[in-house]
């Protein structure tokens, strides 16, 4: 499909190629990895002729239908429908010339129209269109009324609908929350096309990807496989790499220390040129660079608060007086919970946010909260707000003011930004170096609740495997929203789902929760009249909706998952493992106070001996429980 032959690209002052030669098979799924900065949305350009390359370096079948998704749709006042039915060029060309057609031309318009399907075409955007979070009142309404991250999102469905030859996607889902992604990469497993793919997100890579196309020290590889089969394919062939290496300096050691030794003897001269002639005749093998992650820091708080940490009682929340976007919330969060906060864009997930970081107020309700309670809080628009004319260092004196300069510098080179980067201007860094100052600098007060909204938006993988790294190691708190799948399930142990203007635990995992949303947005997807059963999935999910659907989920598979998912009874273990130690404390407590209470004081001790009896109970209740929650675990991981 694509061919790329001995490619030596410079641009901008910079090498980004060189001498690269790689070639793609028809119909693969191809995904373009490789370090931040190295050059991959550069290749796009060149393949889309953005960026001219010389003589017969790139080469494609002859008139290929080539996509990108790489600016926002205008804002236009076309409906969004009509603007993604008008993607499919031939269809809006033949409807056009239906309209002035003679009689004798419309029966070949006509013939045309059904061979392509073309009456299915509005069933089949609408599908994409509510797959990527559009409702179906949305699909009717201008361009002009959607922000440029909804506009990315009709450019994307626009270049899927139309099924090009080949569809490169650079970072697709940046701009999608969880569900969006969840169906993008059901979408892109049966795209009938060749698909060049950047991106971070490692379970696309792996759920899609039929090759990977490594680009790194200006190379190209391309490995079969998914991204796991990448990983060890190509540790393998590093490993083989150094052994030989370490074989070949060996032996030009040897070599040379022969040339050494007799090249000024005449009767060795014959045999010292001939290991001379030999030597320079051998290739080096050079091993690539290491490539080295630097960690994030993210300080874990200095000392426990009393649990809980939050409490929320019929809570109302929202920005206008008697206008709550959330209802009647009912939650705790303890200590070191790690909530997985899911729900489509517009759900609430952001104002939930706001309120837990105290940017916003209930309006009624109660909300308990420690005063002392410090909490950490990123989110996109924190990305999108840095002074173009900041600089790292600059921005660190602000946090950092009573510190001296090589303090401030030393911290900024834990962060991951070393000295030549931090008098830089914020408009000169990459997104993933913007990233990764503001993770880490909303982190330096060892916050008790970490909240992470997008984290992992321009970040590479090994930068993602960083950071879970380091949320492995903190102990405090979290909410993570996220469109990572596998962030997600790594680090939320509980999930709670922001729906219907409210936010309530889902019971369930991340299988069941894609489960429901791809059968949400298939439905959604269809006209009326051809829902035949559950017709409210076609709308926003009920409160009752995901346990539904995890329900089914858990009936569809059988005997292979029933009962509780994994995260579920890992949480059940880890509550009572908690509830265990609180009691054995309290114990511990009430025997100190049998022992020190005055025998002539009879009522005082029949009340602390009532009490100790019911710790007890309770604790070999606690036990009981904690031992069924690990056997049920152990019998479904």
């Amino acid at each position: 499909m694509l061919q790329i032959n001995n490619l030596t690209l410079n641009a901008w002052g910079r090498q980004f190629l060189d001498d690269a030669s790689v070639s793609l098979p028809p119909g693969a799924k191809v995904g373009l990895v490789g370090r931040n900065g190295i050059g991959k949305s550069t290749l796009f350009k060149v393949i889309l002729g953005e960026l001219a390359a010389n003589g017969d370096e790139i080469s494609l079948p002859r008139t290929p239908r080539i996509a990108s998704v790489d600016q926002e749709h205008p804002a236009t006042p076309v409906s969004v429908l009509e603007t993604i039915l008008e993607a499919d060029v031939e269809r809006h060309d033949l409807m056009t010339r239906l309209e002035t057609a003679d009689p004798e031309e419309m029966g070949e318009i006509w013939a045309r129209l059904i061979e392509i399907d073309a009456e299915s075409a509005p069933a089949r955007a609408s599908e994409i269109l509510v797959g990527l979070g559009f409702s179906q009142e949305d699909l009717h309404r201008p361009m002009a009324h959607f922000s440029g991250g909804w506009r990315m999102r009709v450019a994307l469905a626009a270049a899927l609908f139309a099924e090009p030859d080949m569809l490169l996607l650079d970072e697709p889902t940046n701009y999608l929350d969880l569900e969006g992604a969840l169906w993008l990469e059901a979408r892109l497993k049966k795209y009938p096309h060749t698909a060049l793919i950047i991106s971070h997100d490692r379970d696309m890579l792996n759920a899609v990807c039929t090759h990977i196309l490594h680009l790194s020290n200006r190379k190209l590889d391309l490995y079969t496989g998914n991204y796991d089969a990448f990983e060890k394919t190509r540790a393998e062939k590093l490993r083989l790499m150094e052994a030989n290496k370490t074989k070949q300096d060996a032996e030009r050691a040897h070599l040379q220390k022969f040339i050494d030794r007799f090249k000024a003897k005449a009767s060795k001269a014959t045999q010292a040129q001939s290991r001379v002639k030999k030597l320079e005749k051998m290739e080096r093998i050079e091993l690539p660079p290491e490539e080295r992650v630097a960690p994030f820091v993210l300080p874990s708080p200095d000392r426990p608060l009393p649990p809980p940490l939050i409490r929320l009682e019929r809570a109302n929340v929202g920005y206008e007086p008697g206008k709550p976007i959330l209802r009647n919330l009912n939650l705790r969060m303890d200590l070191d919970d790690r909530i997985g906060l899911l729900g489509v864009n517009g759900a609430g997930k952001s104002t939930f946010a706001k309120l837990i970081a105290k940017a916003l107020t209930v309006e009624t309700g109660e909300f308990h909260r420690d005063g002392k309670m410090r909490v950490g809080w990123f989110h996109q628009h924190q990305i999108e707000a840095m002074d173009p004319e900041d600089t790292p260092l600059q921005i660190i004196l602000r946090a950092m003011p009573e510190a001296s300069e090589s303090s401030r510098r030393s911290r900024l080179a834990q962060f991951g930004l070393p000295f030549q980067k931090q008098d830089t201007k914020v408009a000169a860094l990459s997104g993933g170096e913007r990233a990764r100052l503001l993770l880490n600098l909303v982190a330096m007060d060892a916050p008790h609740i970490l909240i992470l909204d997008e984290p992992t938006n321009h970040l590479d993988i090994d930068s993602r495997r960083a950071l879970l790294d380091a949320l492995n190691q903190y102990t405090g708190a979290v909410i993570l929203i996220t469109h990572d799948r596998s962030l997600m399930e790594l680090v939320a142990d509980r999930l709670w789902l922001a729906a219907d203007g409210t936010v309530k635990p889902f019971e369930g995992d991340m299988d069941d929760y894609a489960k429901f949303v791809l059968d949400r947005a298939k439905q959604a997807g269809m006209k009326p009249s051809q829902v035949k059963q559950e017709p409210a999935a076609a709308s926003e999910p009920s409160a009752n909706a995901p346990q539904a659907a995890s329900g089914r989920a858990a009936s569809d598979r059988g005997a292979k998952k029933s009962g509780p998912s994994p995260s579920t009874l890992r949480h059940a273990v880890k509550k009572a493992e908690e509830e265990m130690t609180r009691l054995t404390a309290e114990l511990a407590r009430l025997d100190d106070d049998l022992a020190n209470a005055a025998v002539a004081d009879p009522k005082k001790l029949e009340g602390l001996t009532r009490a100790r009896a019911k710790a007890q109970s309770d604790l070999d209740a606690a036990e009981v429980a904690w031992i069924a929650a690990e056997e049920a675990l152990a019998e479904v991981a």
